[in-house]
């Protein structure tokens, strides 16, 4: 593109820290290299993808389906928990109810790690199985939920390990027939989660009312069971069984390379900041006086806004730049947070302006990672290098929401501290993020990276 700087993953000497004396980015040769290689579709064995077709797309569909039940759920958790501590948990705190939800989130991603190692050695059936079957159960036995320990067990547990089990499958499908299109392929499966994000909270917006939550719930049940069908007919895998030539287990060894070891940084505090707006901004509205029916629908467009963030961000980090586009996301969170949500007060106009700007913003916020984590890493290192970030990345989601919660009840259930606190962690975000990305190619801002 013009000027910029072209660097692309695995495909030549990338930056090492001094520690062990490799030059910091590509050579002008390696560039070339980089350039040719991604435009020519031979050198990347493209021609072996089938990149189309009815059971390419249908694989596709499947994992919409199944991405549907995992990350419709977590894009509607402050429906729910607005809902659970205004009833069945109303005598425990804000920071006690969401642990309920942040173990949820803490299992998908954490269990997500280790799910891998099946997929490769056995492919998806059984991990689709059990996980769809996990996540409808979940739903089905919600409504039998009285007590704390009801709630941590069924839809912590029971519904955090089915996700972990469907998430990794859903994904790496696509991979298996999808190369050189895979990022329009997962991109349009990954809006699933956003669409369950409108769905989910608007389908309980009316049913609630006039069928409670017992059958309400039910109804989410029998959604899944019908999403569960095309997804365990569809997910498949292409390829033969893999022999990996590294581990997927975490390796903390990983984080001697500085850039990455700034990068998780980065993924940890931008994690910590993702989930507190999607979690309480229900409650935030209620509290204000914008009664329930308002709550559930700031959610939805919420998740509207991130329906185009997360695939249009994409488009532009392939033309631009991952890092480059993440860095500018973020920055954007940074100033919807403070500029928009923290004056928003009873402001329903303030309100949703806010809610639309940051979905967009955010909405690259998930997808974008494995994109910037390939840039720091060769090919055969990305397994290890991608499930170290993501094990110290889902401890965020296991503590983020508690901590809002706290902050919420330190002050007398004002937001505004929850509100600077996910302000600031997205301003430590960008700061990691940038100084991974110098690290990696230094500071001239029309370098591709």
């Amino acid at each position: 593109m013009g000027s910029l700087v072209v660097i692309k993953q695995g495909r030549f000497r990338l930056n090492r820290t001094a520690n062990n004396g490799r030059p910091l980015g590509p050579t002008s040769d390696e560039n070339q290299e980089a350039h040719d290689l991604a435009n020519d579709d031979s050198a990347l064995g493209t021609s072996q993808f089938p990149e189309g077709g009815y059971e390419a797309w249908f694989v596709v569909i499947g994992s919409f389906c199944a991405l549907f039940m995992v990350f419709g759920m977590s894009s509607s958790t402050a429906v729910f928990q607005d809902y659970f501590s205004s009833h069945q948990l109303r005598e425990y705190s804000a920071a006690q109810i969401a642990w309920i939800f942040s173990l949820n989130l803490f299992l998908v991603f954490f269990g997500g790690i280790f799910s891998g190692r099946v997929f490769d050695a056995y492919g998806p059936r059984l991990l689709v199985t059990l996980g769809t079957l996990a996540l409808v159960l979940s739903m089905m036995l919600l409504e039998f939920c009285t007590k704390y320990w009801h709630f941590m067990l069924i839809y912590a547990v029971l519904g955090g390990s089915g996700g972990a089990l469907l998430m990794t499958p859903a994904f790496a499908s696509i991979g298996h027939f999808f190369q050189r299109r895979h990022g329009l392929a997962a991109g349009i499966a990954n809006t699933s989660g956003a669409i369950g994000g409108i769905i989910i909270p608007l389908l309980m917006r009316s049913l609630l009312p006039k069928i409670g939550f017992a059958w309400s719930s039910r109804v989410l049940g029998f959604l899944f069971l019908g999403l569960a069908i095309p997804a365990n007919i569809f997910i498949k895998k292409r390829l033969p069984p893999l022999k990996p030539t590294t581990s997927v287990i975490p390796d903390m060894t990983a984080l001697k390379e500085i850039n990455f070891a700034l990068c998780c940084a980065g993924m940890f505090f931008m994690e910590w900041g993702f989930f507190v707006p999607l979690s309480y901004i229900s409650s935030y509205a209620t509290s204000h006086g914008q009664g329930a029916s308002f709550g559930y629908t700031i959610v939805a467009l919420m998740n509207a806004g991130s329906f185009f963030g997360r695939w249009i961000p994409g488009i532009l980090a392939d033309r631009l730049g991952r890092f480059n586009i993440i860095i500018l996301t973020i920055s954007l969170c940074v100033i919807t947070t403070l500029t928009l949500w923290l004056p928003a007060g009873n402001s329903k106009a303030l309100l949703v302006v806010f809610a639309i700007a940051f979905g967009f913003s955010s909405g690259s916020n998930l997808g974008l990672i494995p994109a910037c984590l390939s840039q720091l890493c060769r090919v055969e290192d990305y397994g290890r290098f991608f499930s170290t970030s993501y094990c110290l990345t889902s401890f965020a989601t296991l503590t983020s929401l508690p901590i809002g919660g706290q902050l919420l009840t330190a002050a007398g259930g004002a937001y505004w501290g929850l509100i600077v606190f996910t302000g600031m962690s997205y301003i430590v975000a960008l700061i990691f993020y940038t100084a991974s990305r110098v690290t990696t190619v230094g500071w001239k801002p029309k370098t591709f990276f």
